[in-house]
């Protein structure tokens, strides 16, 4: 591992609150203006909805309508932002695929702005409950797309997913295909859609830094699933802001953005550059490898060989656009109702890989 991509490393783990030994600067958070807005969060107790949430706090906003499925992560958002101003957040415990809830939601609040960050994102799971992946990633983002179109909603950002360039896995297929829908719905409606495509947030629930100091910490060897397998990584600190800004752009159009996140990082430098923060531990820490999980890549791609990418007025944002423009298929989503939990992986998968 060289010198420079060490020091990126330890930037990230900064950024993310990760860095061993060391307690991270007070920083300076940018806030934008969303006075004149009322915004709905999907996803709001997860990584990237409670840091948005958080951003968001110190702001200028109308309202916020935070939500989420899991009751314990959004009671402790609601402890993390209760010394900010909360007089105008709203905390509710609910599943976007649920219709008539989720459509009383929309009457009730009449949000101005969504940003939809609720996902199935492990890709292993995924593959082993694809049912659940086509129920929320497609389906729960084709209900709350149809509901912010007919409740004028002004705009839509949906967090994607580097996964959904040249998907293999179940959850990187859902979430193209999620992305088609969007990007075909937006020709249609007065409904500006935004899509932010980006790689792993270092330091989010799951991911593999918090797994590695969870290793280390019990004496356990580190594990890798390949030697070679790298990953494109942003902190969820940087990612929010630029997923703020875009949300907060004027006379914008529906289009799917990517962020700089520089070069891809392999996984086992992230390890060594751990094992070395820790190198005052008396007992030599090992790296094992397990093999490559179900759905999992070696590398992963920002954009398509049929797209391209234009830079914006901000250094870390990037326009992604087809080489040759072309008519957007429309989705039809007949096959996908049609799926239920009692059908096999297999045959899940292969009406996936369909609208490929």
């Amino acid at each position: 591992m060289n010198i420079s991509t060490s020091n990126y490393i330890d930037q990230l783990l900064l950024d993310s609150d990760l860095f061993p030994f060391k307690r991270k600067p007070k920083k300076n958070t940018h806030s934008f203006d969303f006075s004149n807005e009322t915004i709905l969060i999907t996803g709001a107790a997860g990584s990237i909805g409670s840091e948005l949430s958080r951003q968001l706090s110190i702001g200028n906003y109308k309202k916020l309508i935070l939500i989420d499925v899991a009751e314990s992560p959004l009671y402790s958002l609601i402890k993390d932002l209760e010394f900010e101003n909360v007089s105008n957040i709203d905390f509710i415990i609910l599943n976007i695929t649920e219709k008539e809830s989720l459509n009383r939601l929309f009457e009730t609040h009449k949000p101005s702005i969504v940003i939809h960050t609720a996902a199935y994102k492990h890709v292993p799971l995924m593959e082993s409950n694809p049912y659940e992946a086509v129920k929320l990633n497609i389906l729960g983002t084709k209900l709350l797309a149809d509901l912010s179109v007919k409740y004028q909603v002004k705009k839509f950002v949906f967090i994607s997913t580097d996964k959904a360039v040249k998907p293999i896995s179940v959850m990187g297929i859902s979430k193209r295909i999620a992305e088609d829908y969007l990007v075909n719905l937006a020709e249609n409606c007065n409904t500006v859609f935004l899509t932010t495509r980006f790689g792993n947030i270092l330091g989010s629930n799951g991911s593999v830094v918090p797994l590695f100091k969870k290793q280390i910490e019990l004496g356990k060897p580190l594990t890798i699933t390949d030697k070679t397998i790298s990953r494109y990584f942003i902190s969820k600190h940087k990612a929010c802001y630029l997923i703020l800004k875009i949300a907060n752009y004027n006379n914008v159009e529906s289009n799917i953005f990517t962020f700089n996140m520089g070069n891809p990082i392999r996984i086992i430098d992230i390890a060594e550059r751990l094992i070395s923060l820790y190198q005052d531990l008396e007992e030599t820490i090992e790296i094992k490898t397990t093999g490559l999980r179900p759905g999992e890549k070696r590398h992963e791609d920002i954009i398509a060989d049929s797209e391209k990418l234009i830079p914006t007025e901000s250094e870390d944002v990037f326009l992604v656009k087809e080489k040759n423009k072309t008519v957007s298929k429309k989705v039809d989503f007949t096959p996908l109702f049609d799926i239920t939990p009692s059908i096999p992986i297999k045959e899940i998968k292969s009406v996936l890989e369909s609208y490929l």
